[in-house]
């Protein structure tokens, strides 16, 4: 199972896509599973929020996080 955000992401759209597509006896089931996906994506949520908020109380000053991807900072813009 793969454990960054953009995964959560993409964990989220196939349970939307399941309910969209889901019909009769199978709604049900699609409705009870989007519900779980969606507790379990809260408390991950949840978690993230105190990450950023533990960088941001370090001054930003943290190498690398497992959940949270980030990108390299653009270099300043030159002035001519």
């Amino acid at each position: 199972m793969k454990n960054k955000l953009s995964d959560l992401r993409d964990h989220l759209f196939v349970a939307l896509e399941n309910l969209v597509e889901a019909d009769g006896d199978k709604l049900d089931m699609a409705v009870r599973r989007a519900d779980a996906v969606s507790n379990v994506a809260k408390v991950i949520v949840d978690t993230a929020r105190v990450e950023i908020d533990y960088i941001r109380h370090v001054g930003g000053q943290v190498e690398s996080s497992v959940f949270i991807e980030s990108k390299p900072a653009l270099p300043p813009a030159s002035r001519a």
